[in-house]
């Protein structure tokens, strides 16, 4: 009876952390916020980030044909759409949509991808936080 003692609770553990480690990605908390986001790449440009700057950035085209506020609307307070596909784009503030900016993976694939249609390029650190003190500090 006492190893049964010993080695049930024991049993237990490893089988609720096995569990544990089965459960989908999608069932773990957010990895960052808009703020620690805004934190990095304020870093990473070794200046602040300037909402002005960002409200211009994200207004302006930049060679191309599209500007962030072509698919994410002006203000990107309210669902978008994108230019070429019209597929709906979830609000781009923080404020707006409590996911924006919560997935550090998300985050750096989007960034890159947008970037790359906007500008044919990535943006740079400073710019990337320049965008995110403009978004972030758009308020209802």
């Amino acid at each position: 009876m006492t190893v049964f003692r010993t080695f049930f609770p024991a049993a237990l553990l490893l089988a609720a952390t096995l569990a544990s480690a089965l459960l989908p990605a999608t069932s773990q908390a957010a990895d960052t916020s808009p703020a620690e986001q805004l934190s990095h790449w304020s870093a990473q440009a070794g200046t602040p980030g300037n909402a002005d700057k960002g409200r211009a950035f994200f207004n302006t085209k930049h060679g191309g044909e599209w500007s962030c506020a072509s698919c994410h609307g002006t203000p990107p307070t309210a669902q978008g759409k994108h230019a070429s596909t019209s597929k709906s784009i979830a609000p781009l503030a923080p404020a707006f949509n409590p996911k924006a900016f919560t997935d550090t993976a998300k985050v750096d694939k989007w960034f890159r991808r947008n970037c790359k249609d906007v500008l044919s390029r990535e943006c740079s650190a400073g710019e990337k936080a320049d965008v995110l003190a403009y978004l972030n500090s758009l308020k209802p």
